[in-house]
């Protein structure tokens, strides 16, 4: 009998993208708000991947070490030179009219534009607790953090979602 450890250590780089596509996607692109960026290290996240020949131990290792990547990857390419010389003309606007190519279609609407306009700190402990379902703890050790600085900027993250939805969605 197999056990899932040995089903773990046995997975394709092909199986890994397609279970994980999506979070590495949308992680990717809550931290850069670029869809261009995101897309580029959608690939570079898994290409390291292949190039590692990582073997994990779980699924959870798996998705903890993709998403390790990925904050590594963007967290490099956010303070890159060349991105600190890029001086865009206009900044993005994340209201509804204007942005109709958003990547993450089903998650179009007004808490999703007003995260996204969240500083990087805060978008991406809502994007590990909301989205990937995250404890703090395990927050805390994804991003090298405290478990009390990332209670505190869920906190912080949640009450300027509530100054700036003004108090329509009370469960954020």
């Amino acid at each position: 009998m197999i056990t899932q450890d040995a089903k773990m250590a046995d997975i394709s780089i092909e199986s890994i993208m397609q279970q994980y596509s999506d979070m590495v996607y949308r992680l990717a692109y809550a931290r850069t708000r670029n869809k261009a960026d995101a897309e580029d290290l959608f690939q570079e996240v898994f290409l390291k991947c292949h190039k590692a020949n990582q073997k994990f131990s779980s699924e959870e290792h798996c998705k903890a070490w993709l998403i390790r990547v990925t904050v590594n990857l963007s967290k490099n390419l956010l303070t890159s030179a060349w991105k600190k010389k890029i001086v865009l003309k206009d900044e993005p606007s994340w209201n509804s009219e204007n942005y109709s190519t958003s990547p993450l279609e089903n998650d179009k609407g007004e808490v999703f534009y007003e995260v996204m306009k969240l500083p990087e700190k805060y978008r991406i402990v809502i994007h590990l607790y909301y989205y990937e379902d995250y404890s703090v703890s395990e927050i805390a050790n994804i991003l090298n953090r405290k478990d009390s600085t990332v209670k505190t900027q869920l906190f912080r993250a949640r009450e300027l979602l509530k100054q700036n939805l003004k108090g329509e969605y009370d469960y954020v």
